[in-house]
């Protein structure tokens, strides 16, 4: 009976969670004159899959695609190499400071970014970067506070011993970092590239700070600027809403057991 129960409320709560997504999906779906019945009907009477077409074509929205997926795929290549190597280099190189800076790196997690934000303008004011993408990308090749803890802690819990062994064979460096700890790194890394896309594909502030000219919009300034412009069509903005949610529902989807796996062997060894 305890896990009858158990299982009774999991279930209970998934289907509370994915009330809002299932609602989602079926107003896109519905003619106008379905939207505003009370009571509210859930599933409508005719199926208007033609309501996504119609809903990406009133804007740009394969030119804000194109600008989302640059901005994500770069960025996460910037993290993903940046963050590898200073972890890398805290995790095996022993200098003078290194604990120090490392928790200096540790507290900027704790500066929101909204007190960073203005300097940041003044300073890509100064570059020429405002209503640029460089504003959005630039950045992401600096490294991440939290990305590279991450990834720290994931190689200390790597034997050095590997490291000495192939140091004997004559390998340097960083022939040890690519060779050895990067295929080592695997769960680590997809975590962060699965953050790191989610980050980039979901972000709204950044894009509407740094970008004036709507050929440079992204998905989420687009999708603000569709529901500026047509506030009572709830079909279309809920078939926008859906039609962009869904790449990162599915890359969640396909990599949770790394995202899982690299969370478990964080931290394992400080």
């Amino acid at each position: 009976m305890k896990k009858i129960l158990v299982y009774v409320l999991l279930l209970f709560f998934s289907l509370l969670f994915m009330a809002p997504l299932f609602w989602a999906v079926t107003t896109a779906l519905k003619s106008q004159s379905e939207l505003y019945l009370f009571p509210p009907k859930w599933i409508p009477s005719v199926w208007k899959f033609s309501n996504f077409a119609e809903a990406w074509n009133i804007q740009p929205f394969n030119m804000f695609l194109k600008n989302t997926l640059i901005i994500t795929i770069l960025s996460t290549f910037g993290q993903l190499i940046s963050c590898t190597l200073v972890a890398y280099g805290f995790a095996r190189f022993q200098f003078k400071g290194r604990d120090f800076l490392f928790l200096v790196v540790l507290a900027t997690m704790m500066i929101p970014w909204e007190v960073t934000m203005i300097p940041q303008y003044m300073l890509f004011n100064v570059l020429g970067w405002i209503n640029t993408l460089k504003a959005l990308i630039v950045p992401s090749f600096f490294g991440s506070a939290y990305f590279i803890f991450l990834l720290r802690q994931f190689i200390l819990t790597i034997p050095r011993e590997l490291d000495e062994a192939a140091t004997i064979d004559g390998a340097n460096k960083l022939t040890v970092l690519t060779r050895i700890i990067v295929p080592l790194m695997g769960p680590s890394l997809i975590l962060v590239a699965v953050f790191q896309v989610m980050g980039c594909w979901n972000d709204y502030l950044g894009p509407l700070i740094f970008l004036n000219d709507q050929t440079k919009y992204t998905l989420t300034l687009g999708l603000s600027q569709f529901k500026g412009m047509y506030g009572v069509d709830m079909q279309s903005i809920m078939a926008i809403t859906v039609l962009i949610s869904i790449p990162p529902l599915a890359i969640f989807f396909f990599a949770q057991r790394y995202i899982v796996g690299g969370i478990a062997t964080t931290g394992i060894k400080g």
